[in-house]
């Protein structure tokens, strides 16, 4: 789990791992996943796995189908992933439009210590690593504007997006795309900004 996050119920941390794993495509599309099983795992009662299951169902990665339990969800149809991908990048250039003018210190240090691991991750392969500071640095952006209903809005979108993380050939490349968005950021360039942000949602 990351120690960006801090959990404090058993439902947030089984929650964290099952995610992860999703993320990282040791669960995939399809997988079955057995409330017994896990409860058995993690070493809880079936109650925060069930939980669990709840809180992955509403950010999209789990669904529950009639007659076949829960199930991760599949990725976006190649008809639907231009809609997901456009809805995406409609909010997250709203919201870093939005807050640009009092972007402060504090929100530029902490975007900087997560592409530091996103670079960190990258040299060293990482993907799980990868998939993690990705979605953090996003979220970090998404939880610097004022209505909070924006989180509500991106977050299953931005983690169907993220499933199966397989978009760059060179996976130095999502260092350098965050890397520009920063970069253009402490410049004061809006423009750039913005557009290095969209470039980087595909």
């Amino acid at each position: 789990m990351s120690a960006f996050e801090i959990y404090r119920t058993l439902p947030e941390q089984i929650a964290a791992r099952l995610r992860q794993e999703v993320l990282s495509s040791k669960l995939k599309p399809g997988d079955p996943l057995r409330e017994v099983d896990l409860s058995e795992r993690f070493g809880v009662s079936r109650g925060p796995v069930r939980e669990a299951f709840r809180q992955l169902t509403q950010q999209g990665l789990l669904v529950l189908e009639p007659n076949k339990g829960v199930r991760v969800a599949q990725n976006p149809s190649v008809e639907v992933r231009p809609l997901v991908v456009a809805l995406r990048r409609t909010i997250e250039t709203f919201v870093l439009g939005s807050i640009f003018e009092r972007i402060t210190e504090e929100d530029i240090a902490l975007w900087t210590d997560i592409l530091s691991e996103i670079k960190l991750a990258c040299e060293s392969s990482d993907v799980e690593a990868l998939t993690d500071a990705d979605l953090r640095f996003h979220q970090a952006i998404i939880q610097s504007h004022d209505d909070k209903d924006m989180f509500t809005l991106w977050q299953p979108i931005a983690m169907r997006m993220m499933m199966h993380y397989n978009r760059l050939d060179d996976i130095m490349e999502s260092y350098r795309e965050h890397e520009r968005i920063l970069e253009a950021i402490r410049r004061g360039d809006r423009a750039a900004a913005l557009q290095a942000l969209e470039l980087n949602i595909q």
